[in-house]
């Protein structure tokens, strides 16, 4: 099964003083996801300033719609979207 890895970076100069408040609405929408089978991963980056996203059983338009509706994708700096294919 393929996978869609989406990349987000925040833009961590513009953060909101409800910065917390969007996280837990974040994490909500997440575990969503998780619970639906869509998302398989989520990596928190090193540098505090985005994530990694591992979708699944979806393509790639799929996966930017649902980026779209993230809380935090109104933070973004940018979102890379790649096409993997699973070998083990």
């Amino acid at each position: 099964m393929n996978r869609i890895q989406a990349i987000l970076t925040l833009d961590m100069e513009n953060i909101p003083s409800n910065f917390q408040e969007i996280i837990k609405h974040e994490q909500e929408v997440v575990a969503k996801w998780k619970a639906e089978g869509v998302l398989e991963h989520l990596f928190l980056r090193q540098a505090r300033n985005g994530a990694v996203l591992i979708f699944k059983g979806i393509d790639e338009v799929k996966a930017k719609e649902l980026m779209e509706t993230l809380p935090l994708y109104k933070l973004k700096k940018s979102v890379e979207y790649l096409n993997l294919i699973k070998q083990f």
